[in-house]
């Protein structure tokens, strides 16, 4: 059951990863859409990032 926590925690992070990614491409291209919105979008992707970091390691605790 042990190897069992190691690869939950091993997803939670590769889950992490990806939608922290999908979250800073998805910035960037808005960004180069609109360059003047990038103030706004920025904040927004930060607060998201953390959100998802935030429950990543609340889920790492509880694996």
């Amino acid at each position: 059951m042990e190897g069992l926590n190691y690869i939950g925690a091993g997803l939670i992070v590769i889950g992490a990863g990806v939608g922290i990614g999908r979250i800073g491409g998805s910035a960037m291209d808005a960004i180069a859409r609109q360059p003047e919105a990038s103030g706004k979008i920025q904040t927004a992707m930060l607060i998201a990032a953390a959100l998802i970091e935030g429950i990543g390691f609340a889920a790492l605790f509880a694996a």
